[in-house]
């Protein structure tokens, strides 16, 4: 008799899930008009009025009780679709870069998740449970979710999840812990041809800092990674610059090696200061990205169900790291996934603007939508299961406390 039942249930969520990408399947222009919407009006981080409008009307317009300006932010929000546990969240990105529009390809992102919140509703309607869409604004610059996080706004949640364009399809992504420092040398000016000898060369310290970076980058991990610009290097080429100025990011694999890495990094400047005499100042931002702590057990969800739209897909590629995300911090606090989806399969990379154009293409089109079905199909399956919610969670517990024991044995 139990095997019957099993067996029956098995049954019943393959045939909520054929419902779940027949239903996504459906809205494929108005998913696709509302992607490029996005994607041609880029807006930058905690300015993303119209993308953060055209979400909420669109989920609103399909069910779900909008909250707007949530955790004091206003293109945050948060949209809801039915009551009790378990909780399953798909988080929207939708913010754009700097010169480069949607390089990271977040109209997507946030697309895909409002696809999904509205198809997972149909698993909420037949096994009960809540589906939530957030809305996170800030990812790329601020962090937006790290302010999101310390206000509760994931609190409760059973599972949490986006899936970020990329150029290949795996469940398990592995981003960095990061910490941005500012810095500035302060000189002394003086007239760099008749009295060099009186000046204190600020950008010379700056270039000293490179130099010394450049040269610590050989004795670090293979995975970690330290890069910066500056901001500020003098006015015109016969005066001794007196000020010089720079923002560097430091990133390691977890927390306990980032907090070395910084330590050694700031050598570098410290050393420079001496070395030319000018004063140093710095500052490490208050905005800290945490590593992103992939719960296997959604993860191997998540893969079997993009990979039944058709799809390779790895669970996870250890010699590959992704660079960064606030959703590493939502990752510590609840079971959450960031998989990857490919929109390209050739030599574009994040961040340029080749991307760009690849995140309005077809091919992205196509990654929106799949994405959408493989996590409203992957939520179906939480919501369906109390017993696979208890497994995600526990895996989630057994991390967190492992990752205790190794703080408290050092």
């Amino acid at each position: 008799m139990v095997a019957k039942k099993t067996a029956v249930t098995k049954l019943n969520i393959e045939q909520l899930k054929a419902s779940i990408v027949n239903e996504v399947e459906s809205r494929r222009r108005q998913l696709m008009e509302l992607s490029l919407k996005i994607h041609s009006h880029p807006e930058l981080a905690f300015k993303e009025v119209k993308a953060a409008e055209w979400l909420t009307d669109y989920l609103s317009n399909n069910g779900f009780a909008v909250e707007k300006g949530i955790c004091d932010l206003p293109t945050a929000f948060r949209a809801s679709y039915g009551q009790g546990k378990p909780v399953v969240a798909f988080l929207a990105e939708y913010d754009a870069l700097p010169k480069l529009g949607h390089a990271c390809g977040h109209n997507i992102i946030g697309t895909s998740a409002v696809g999904a919140g509205v198809a997972a509703k149909l698993a909420a309607n037949r096994y009960g449970g809540t589906v939530q869409v957030i809305g996170t604004p800030a990812e790329e610059l601020y962090g937006g979710k790290i302010l999101m996080a310390e206000k509760g706004a994931f609190d409760g949640l059973d599972v949490a999840m986006l899936v970020h364009p990329a150029r290949r399809n795996a469940a398990a992504t592995r981003l960095l812990a990061c910490q941005n420092l500012n810095v500035e040398f302060f000189g002394q000016a003086s007239h760099a041809a008749a009295r060099p000898e009186e000046g204190i060369n600020a950008l010379e310290a700056m270039i000293q800092s490179f130099n010394g970076i450049n040269s610590l980058r050989q004795h670090i991990k293979p995975t970690a990674r330290v890069h910066g610009i500056i901001t500020d290097g003098g006015k015109i080429a016969n005066i001794v610059p007196d000020h010089s100025a720079g923002d560097f990011i430091v990133r390691a694999e977890d927390d306990e090696y980032l907090d070395e890495l910084k330590s050694r990094v700031m050598s570098c400047f410290v050393g420079a200061a001496l070395a030319t005499g000018a004063r140093l100042e710095t500052k490490w931002d208050d905005i800290r990205y945490a590593p992103l702590r992939n719960n296997m057990t959604l993860a191997r969800l998540f893969r079997k169900n993009l990979a039944s739209r058709g799809r390779k897909v790895v669970l996870d590629d250890p010699g590959v790291s992704f660079g960064s995300s606030d959703m590493g911090n939502v990752s510590q606090i609840v079971p959450a996934i960031h998989p990857s989806i490919a929109i390209t399969h050739v030599d574009v990379l994040l961040h340029s603007p080749q991307f760009a154009l690849v995140s309005a293409s077809e091919s992205g089109v196509c990654a929106m939508l799949e994405s959408a079905e493989a996590m409203a199909m992957t939520a179906a399956e939480v919501l369906a299961d109390p017993a696979l919610a208890t497994k995600i969670r526990k895996e989630f517990e057994r991390s967190r406390k492992a990752v205790e024991a190794e703080e408290e044995a050092e």
